[in-house]
């Protein structure tokens, strides 16, 4: 039976990133397809049936032993994209203790009453086409199938082009029926992404709940011109405007309590080192536990925006990439892993995951495994090889309980 550590080490080279460290995996990149074969491949020496849905997500089946099909299946797994320069853990850590979680259940004899599935979803991170979970949320519905195959990355290929590149149908898109209707439960292990579990002393956590959370693209157009014979006073510069902007974000979410903001990526056009940027393309995470709040907060981000940039001679305009609402764990499966991990204590996150789309539609839950450098979506995140084996223990004895 091979250890998680064991699993990950079979990846740790895929998609390293040498400029920025860490690893990028992004949709449909070479690494990331790297990274599903390598999953099909571990999926079905397990003896796990593998199949890709309409919508790229990977599903390995351990049919039940009473034949009764695959609709009310127990799921779990998570994703294999990361974020540019991400770190080993976040999404790879919950596929690889899912496949643990499978050997472990099958050296103890357990013959599963109702159909099980491994799940890889595409695109939990947006960071190839903007919006997060973008798998889990084409499954359900939550995402517009014509929004989604419209969705340009920083290149200007569609998501509709990605996909139909790797052999899906662009048409097929969508709300599955047929797929959402087979998951009767779905359990995540993931990494946690903060300070929670340092400071709680524990290997492990049930996660109970997912703070509101959403991404929007501010755009602020000025003038392109010259950076050497344009004067100072003549200029209509949106990159001095977007710098107002961004210290006006960190201000006005330091003084909102249990705000987030972060401006994670600044693309300005044509982006020359001796030209004056005609626009300047930003992007705006922004998240709150109230709804209400974070909806206030975006409000009075744009109306700084439009005044920076009017100071300046410029023009501002926002629009929405993805909004998810906070979400709650269902209480039955927080209380089942609760009963699997006596003495784990219950975790908010801030951080956004697949199992928080699939919630809306699906009893959900999560449970998290310490990283003891408390920093995520950085080359420093790490898990401790003893406690990723435990979270692959108590993810079996959960599933064992479910089954």
């Amino acid at each position: 039976m091979e250890t998680v550590s064991n699993l990950l080490e079979a990846i740790d080279d895929v998609g390293r990133d040498a400029a920025r460290g860490g690893y990028s995996r992004p949709v449909f990149s070479t690494a990331e397809l790297d990274l599903r074969s390598w999953f099909e491949e571990q999926a079905t020496r397990r003896g796990l049936a593998v199949e890709t849905d309409r919508n790229g997500v990977l599903w390995g089946w351990w049919d039940s032993a009473t034949g009764n099909g695959r609709r009310g299946a127990l799921v779990t797994g998570s994703h294999l994209d990361s974020v540019p320069g991400g770190g080993a853990f976040d999404g790879p850590l919950g596929v690889a203790s899912a496949l643990a979680a499978v050997d472990i259940l099958r050296e103890r004899g357990v013959e599963p009453q109702r159909s099980l599935a491994v799940a890889v979803f595409p695109e939990e991170e947006g960071s190839r086409f903007g919006v997060a979970c973008l798998g889990s949320r084409l499954l359900t519905g939550a995402i517009d199938a014509d929004k989604a195959r419209n969705l340009k990355d920083p290149d200007g290929t569609t998501f509709a082009e990605a996909a139909q590149a790797r052999g899906l149908n662009p048409q097929h898109l969508g709300r599955d029926e047929e797929a959402l209707g087979r998951i009767g439960d779905f359990v995540e292990l993931h990494v946690e992404q903060g300070r929670g579990l340092i400071d709680l002393d524990s290997p492990v956590a049930v996660g109970t709940s997912i703070i509101g959370h959403g991404r929007w693209k501010l755009t602020i157009t000025g003038q392109g011109n010259h950076a050497g014979t344009t004067l100072m006073e003549d200029r209509a510069d949106p990159m001095v405007a977007a710098a107002q902007v961004i210290l006006a974000i960190r201000k006005t979410a330091a003084a909102t309590a249990d705000a987030r903001a972060t401006v994670g990526r600044v693309q300005p056009i044509p982006g020359g080192t001796n030209v004056i940027a005609s626009r300047v393309e930003l992007w705006i995470d922004i998240r709150h536990p109230d709804d209400a709040t974070t909806a206030a907060l975006v409000e009075s981000i744009h109306g700084q925006a439009q005044k920076a940039a009017a100071f300046e001679g410029c023009s501002a305009s926002l629009t929405q990439e993805s909004v998810s609402g906070t979400v709650t764990f269902d209480a039955e499966l927080q209380r089942q892993l609760s009963l699997a991990m006596p003495g784990a204590p219950g975790l908010p996150t801030g951080a956004g995951h697949d199992a928080g789309i699939l919630a809306g539609y699906v009893p959900s839950a999560m449970l998290y495994v310490r990283n003891p450098t408390g920093v995520s979506h950085s080359p420093e995140e790490h898990v401790e090889p003893d406690d990723a084996d435990h979270g692959a223990t108590v993810l079996a004895d959960v599933l064992k309980r479910l089954l």
